[in-house]
């Protein structure tokens, strides 16, 4: 019932974030507390929660499970095979709020309001010069 209502009545006491289930609030306390529960048995590299630990196992496995259906280009995570599958489509969907135009990756767009900004955040070890792109060094 909750799940249709949306009433989330379980509320961090650190941030005010609000869960609608009891154990999705107790695992989010985890994130103040740096409590890391989960080890990697190969690396012992830890984490909070169940999920960030079998997404890392990939790492060493070699495991890529969401495939591109348009070039069945395997990835690690859904999010990667999300960023990918913009590559087939003429989609452009990051904005500028500034001059309007349009960018089919995030990272176009960020590089982008450089321009706006004129901000060159990359500066030449050699000559001292600073660029608004790393590739421009």
């Amino acid at each position: 019932m909750f799940i249709h209502t949306d009433v989330k009545s379980h509320k961090c006491d650190i941030c005010d974030k609000s869960f609608r289930q009891k154990s999705h609030l107790q695992q989010h306390v985890l994130v103040h507390t740096k409590e890391k529960q989960y080890e990697c048995n190969i690396c012992n590299k830890s984490f909070a929660y169940k999920h960030a630990l079998k997404k890392h196992m990939r790492i060493h496995t070699g495991e890529k499970p969401y495939t591109c259906e348009t070039c069945s280009k395997s990835f690690t995570s859904k999010s990667q095979l999300n960023s990918h599958v913009i590559v087939h489509t003429s989609e452009k969907p990051y904005k500028c709020d500034i001059c309007s135009k349009t960018f089919k990756y995030k990272i176009s767009l960020k590089n982008h309001m450089l321009i706006h900004t004129e901000e060159k955040p990359y500066r030449c070890e050699i000559c001292n010069h600073s660029f608004a792109q790393k590739s421009y060094l």
